[in-house]
């Protein structure tokens, strides 16, 4: 039972992965692929280490994946603002149909 428990979570870790890299294909801007490929792939990739954890238990190598899911989960979203407001300061544009730019109201 617990191995479906665990292939069903690296399927569903697999999928986000995926719709994950579709995003960086088909958005327009830095801005939207950023936020595609962050949101996914830290969902698939927990994903993915929560069905090994589930698989092998507490042994060494379930214990390294729940620790490196705690660390994407803990620094993705930091590096993805740190891109996107470097990213901004450099002076790169949002699509031109952006409805609104939340970092032009802080210059």
């Amino acid at each position: 039972m617990t191995e479906i428990i665990a292939y069903t979570l690296m399927g569903i870790g697999i999928l986000f992965d995926f719709i994950g890299c579709l995003g960086l294909i088909r958005l327009p801007d830095l801005y939207n692929r950023l936020h595609a490929s962050i949101k996914c792939v830290t969902f698939g990739t927990c994903g993915i280490m929560l069905g090994v954890f589930v698989k092998h238990g507490f042994s060494d190598i379930g214990i390294k994946a729940l620790v490196c899911a705690l660390f994407l989960l803990l620094t993705a979203p930091v590096s993805a603002h740190a891109i996107s407001r470097a990213a901004h300061l450099a002076g790169v544009k949002p699509w031109e149909k952006t409805v609104c730019d939340h970092y032009e109201k802080d210059k």
